[in-house]
C-alpha cells in the first residue's frame, strides 16, 4: 500500500514537471519570437519543433531522475531541493544543445541568408541562444515554483494527521530522545514516532517522552510484526555501536526503511558525508575538502579573473600607494611574512609595508597580532591599515594561486601552532585557501575581535561552501567596503 501511495505521489509529482517543462519551452520560444519580432507560425508541428518541447520534456525528466529528485525523501530540504533543480536547468540546456547538433538540426545551424543585427550582447542577438537562456531561467522558477507548492499543500495535509508515515526509534537514551524531539518539532515532513524499542537486550522501561516502549532489542522482531512501521531510526550510543551490523543484518527481514543517527555531535560531522565503494567495501568519506573536484575548478577560474580585474582597476592606486610609502619612510614598498594556507602549506604573503623597515623584522619574528597604537605603524601605514589598502598586493598571492580571493585569513606559522592546541577545531581551516576576504570578515570580525567567534564563522563558511556563497562573499565585501573599525 504504501508502495502504491509514493508511485502515484511520483506519477503526479512527474505530470507536474512535464507541465512545467513544457510551460518553460514554450514561455522561452514566445519570449523569442517577440524579442526577434518574428511571425509565428502557420501549420501545428512548427510549434512543437521552434518550442524545443520535444526535447526538453525527456532530457529533463531524465535528469531529475539522475539527480534523485524522485526519491521519497521527507527529511530533504527544501532549499537543497530548489538547488538541485537549478543544476538540472543547466545541464538539460547543454544536453538540448548536444541533442540539437547529434541530430543536424536547422536551429543550431540555420540555413539561409544572414539574420538581422540586433542590439546588444550575443546573448541577446543570437534567437537559439536567447531561448535556451530563457529557458534555464524560466525552468527552475516554474519548477521551484510548483516543488514549493506541493511542499506547502504536503505540509498542510500532514500538520491535520494526513500522509504520515510511522517511525520506530531504537534507543531509549540521551540520542533516542533527541531524535524524536527533532522529528517531532519538524511535523512538516510527515514522520510520527509511534514508539521506542531500548537499546539494552530487556528493559522494564515502558515509557519515554510519553510514548510507549515495547521492550529491548532481544525482542526485535516480535515488536516489528506485532506493531507495523514504516521506518526504523537507530540512536543507540556509541558505546554499543558493535551491535549494528547485527541488528542491521536483523532488520533485513523487514520491508522498512532504515536510517542510523550517529552519536556524533554536529560540530565533528563532516562538509559533506560521501559513501563510496571500492571493490564492494563500502567507505565514508568523514572529511574531505570542499573545493575537491569541479568545485574547486571553478572557484580557481572565479580568483584568477578576479584578481586580474582587480589588479586592472586598481592598478593606478597602487602605483600611488607605492610612491608615497617610498617617499615617506626608507625601506621597500612591499613587506613579505610567512603565512599558512591550503594543506598546512606556507607561503609569502605580500603587502604595502605599514611599518618602519627595521621593526618590520621583528615584527615578523613575534607570535602576536599587532596592536592599534603600536608606535611601529607609519602616518600613510596607519591609513593605509584602515582602509585595508595594504592588503592589494595580495591579489598576486590569488594569481600565483597561494591564495584565494574568498576565504579563511591566514595566520602565521607560530600562531598555528599555538591555537591548534588551544582551539580544537582551528586546523580545519587549512582544508581549503586562505582568501583576502571572507565570511568572518564580512560579517566584522577582523583584527582585534574574538578568535572564537572568527573560527565559528570560518568552519561555517567550509561546511556550507559553494561557488556561490563566495559571489555573495565578494559582493558583501564591495557593498560594505574596505573600512572597518577593527582593521590595523
Amino acid at each position: 500500500m504504501l508502495k502504491q501511495k509514493h508511485n502515484l505521489f511520483v506519477t503526479l509529482f512527474a505530470l507536474l514537471d512535464v507541465g512545467a517543462i513544457a510551460a518553460a519551452s514554450f514561455g522561452s520560444w514566445a519570449l523569442r519570437v517577440h524579442r526577434f519580432n518574428h511571425s509565428w507560425p502557420a501549420q501545428w508541428e512548427q510549434y512543437f519543433k521552434g518550442s524545443l518541447v520535444l526535447y526538453a520534456v525527456p532530457i529533463v525528466l531524465f535528469n531529475l531522475i539522475v539527480f534523485k529528485l524522485y526519491k521519497p525523501r521527507r527529511d530533504r530540504a527544501l532549499v537543497g531541493e530548489l538547488g538541485q533543480i537549478i543544476k538540472v536547468a543547466f545541464v538539460s540546456s547543454m544536453l538540448i544543445i548536444v541533442s540539437l547538433w547529434a541530430l543536424g538540426s536547422s536551429q543550431l545551424n540555420p540555413v539561409g541568408p544572414p539574420q538581422q543585427q540586433y542590439p546588444g550582447w550575443r546573448l541577446a542577438t543570437d534567437p537559439l541562444r536567447f531561448q535556451l537562456a530563457m529557458f534555464t531561467v524560466l525552468l527552475p522558477v516554474l519548477m521551484g515554483g510548483q516543488r514549493v507548492a506541493m511542499r506547502l499543500a504536503l505540509r498542510f495535509m500532514r500538520k491535520r494527521g494526513w500522509n504520515m508515515r510511522h517511525v520506530a526509534i531504537v534507543g531509549v537514551g540521551r540520542l533516542g530522545q533527541i531524535t524524536a524531539r527533532t522529528l517531532s518539532r519538524n511535523s512538516w515532513t510527515g514522520l510520527r514516532v509511534e514508539y521506542f524499542i531500548s537499546h539494552h537486550e530487556q528493559t522494564m522501561r515502558d515509557r519515554c517522552l510519553n510514548l510507549p516502549v515495547h521492550g529491548g532489542v532481544r525482542e526485535l522482531e516480535k515488536i516489528l510484526e506485532h506493531n507495523r512501521v514504516d521506518a526504523v531510526y537507530l540512536a543507540i550510543p556509541s558505546a554499543m555501536s558493535a551491535q549494528l551490523p547485527m541488528m542491521l543484518k536483523r532488520l533485513e527481514r523487514y520491508a522498512v526503511d532504515v536510517r542510523i543517527v550517529p552519536d556524533v555531535h554536529p560540530r565533528y560531522l563532516p562538509q559533506n558525508m560521501v559513501v563510496s565503494e571500492l571493490e564492494g567495501m563500502p567507505i565514508l568519506s568523514y572529511r574531505e575538502s570542499p573545493m575537491a573536484g569541479l568545485g574547486g575548478v571553478f572557484k580557481r577560474m572565479l580568483d584568477i579573473v578576479g584578481a586580474l580585474m582587480g589588479i586592472l582597476v586598481f592598478s593606478p592606486l597602487m602605483l600611488l600607494i607605492a610612491c608615497l610609502i617610498r617617499f615617506s619612510s626608507p625601506g621597500p614598498v612591499l613587506f613579505k611574512q610567512q603565512r599558512v594556507s591550503l594543506g598546512g602549506d606556507i607561503f609569502w604573503i605580500w603587502k604595502f609595508r605599514t611599518m618602519r623597515a627595521l621593526q618590520d623584522e621583528q615584527a615578523a619574528s613575534q607570535a602576536a597580532w599587532t596592536t592599534r597604537d603600536d608606535p611601529r605603524i607609519t602616518r600613510i601605514g596607519a591609513f593605509l591599515r584602515r582602509m585595508s589598502l595594504d592588503e592589494l598586493p595580495q591579489l598576486f598571492n590569488v594569481l600565483r594561486g597561494d591564495m584565494a580571493l574568498v576565504g579563511p585569513r591566514p595566520e602565521r606559522p607560530e600562531l598555528i601552532d599555538r591555537f591548534r592546541e588551544d582551539w580544537r577545531g582551528y586546523m580545519l581551516r587549512q582544508q581549503v585557501k586562505a582568501g583576502m576576504t571572507g565570511w568572518a570578515q564580512v560579517n566584522g570580525l577582523r583584527g582585534d575581535s574574538s578568535l572564537r567567534k572568527r573560527l565559528q564563522y570560518d568552519l561555517f563558511y567550509i561546511r556550507n561552501w559553494s561557488i556561490w556563497f563566495d559571489v555573495r562573499i565578494l559582493m558583501m565585501t564591495i557593498v560594505r567596503g574596505f573600512v572597518h573599525p577593527n582593521a590595523m
